[in-house]
């Protein structure tokens, strides 16, 4: 690979860094070394969110939480057989359609064992099985042990993370960008980046980057967090589905990549505030700044808990649309990476303790 600029190996080390819900560690330390110069402290909640505050040009003024998730899907241990195969739990929504025979790191307390799920091989299965995809309960891990006693000496535990395994790679077209982890570790570079463009800046809001833990499990970090933080304004920065593949309709979904965030209007956990949304799309209009509008009718972000904090706090999904989310390789384009940070930075410029009151009850 070529020497990568400052911005590809943020979001390489953010990507290639390893956390599954319960254990995000690793990309947390990542967004805190990348995101502390920018903020006046940096702090975590009691389940592991990473908090960091940057106060405007007023003390006291609007709160205003820009969160991405730092939790990648993986799996968990559950048990080692004799013969030294892993069985384990999905941790996070899986297809089994694209979990055979991919490549995994188990993550012990002495390290990584490198490993392959594997299941019965097709050979010997009957006709009407080889038509079937392999249900997960059938599949297990590979790690190269010959017993559990073997695999127990590598440091595989029950509990041990499970994660995909997809080096960040920048596509021979290098506005594309190939990683495992997109979800959601581009929005935790969103979150970097809004604070790195607004540290200078003269505007009159406390700005909260966030990179919250266990979305994937039910946006329990998005809830403590948002708790602690009390916003006045919600932003969830996260991916969303591409609909620019072979096969996918624009009833099924209206997004492609290359051609500016998505807007989420209504998804499974939130319906989206409506003052925010004009307020976000008339701001990109008058700032030329290109934006998709979007609705997924399953799953949701965490402005799904975020706009349940306290006595309700208005929220909006901007995210990232992205080919093959929840597999072990997704791809992204660089533009609209940008373009979500642009667009968040000039709305953050606009707001103050009128616009927000404003917002709020439009």
């Amino acid at each position: 690979m070529t020497k990568l600029d400052a911005t590809l190996q943020m979001l390489k080390d953010l990507t290639d860094a390893n956390g599954v819900p319960g254990n995000e560690k690793e990309p947390r330390e990542v967004m805190k070394k990348y995101i502390a110069p920018f903020a006046d402290e940096v702090t975590t909640d009691n389940l592991g969110s990473l908090i960091a505050k940057k106060t405007g040009s007023v003390e006291d003024g609007p709160k205003i939480m820009v969160a991405g998730h730092l939790d990648e899907i993986g799996f968990m241990v559950t048990n080692i057989d004799d013969k030294g195969f892993l069985k384990f739990q999905t941790v996070g929504g899986w297809w089994e359609q694209v979990m055979l025979a991919q490549r995994v790191t188990i993550m012990t307390k002495e390290g990584n064992v490198p490993g392959v799920i594997g299941s019965k091989p097709p050979h010997i299965l009957a006709p009407e099985a080889r038509k079937k995809s392999v249900d997960k309960k059938d599949m297990f891990i590979d790690i190269g042990a010959s017993s559990k006693e073997e695999a127990m000496e590598f440091g595989v535990r029950p509990g041990d993370s499970v994660v995909p395994v997809c080096d960040f790679t920048v596509m021979k077209n290098e506005k594309y960008l190939m990683a495992k982890a997109w979800d959601n570790r581009i929005g935790c570079a969103i979150a970097i980046e809004v604070l790195r463009q607004l540290k200078e800046a003269d505007h009159p809001n406390t700005v909260y980057g966030v990179g919250t833990v266990q979305e994937e499990v039910g946006l329990r970090g998005a809830r403590t967090s948002a708790h602690q933080i009390k916003p006045d304004i919600g932003f969830a920065v996260d991916v969303g589905i591409a609909g620019d593949t072979p096969g996918v309709t624009e009833k099924e979904a209206l997004a492609k990549i290359g051609e500016g965030p998505q807007i989420i209007m209504y998804d499974a956990s939130m319906v989206s505030h409506k003052g925010l949304r004009d307020f976000v799309t008339t701001t990109a209009d008058e700032a030329g700044i290109p934006y998709q509008f979007d609705f997924v009718a399953g799953g949701g972000t965490d402005s799904g808990a975020i706009h349940l904090t306290a006595n309700g706090v208005p929220a909006l999904s901007i995210t990232i649309a992205t080919r093959y989310i929840h597999t072990h390789a997704a791809i992204l384009h660089r533009d609209d990476f940008e373009n979500a940070v642009k667009l968040i930075v000039e709305v953050i410029k606009k707001l103050d303790k009128d616009t927000v009151k404003e917002i709020t009850f439009d």
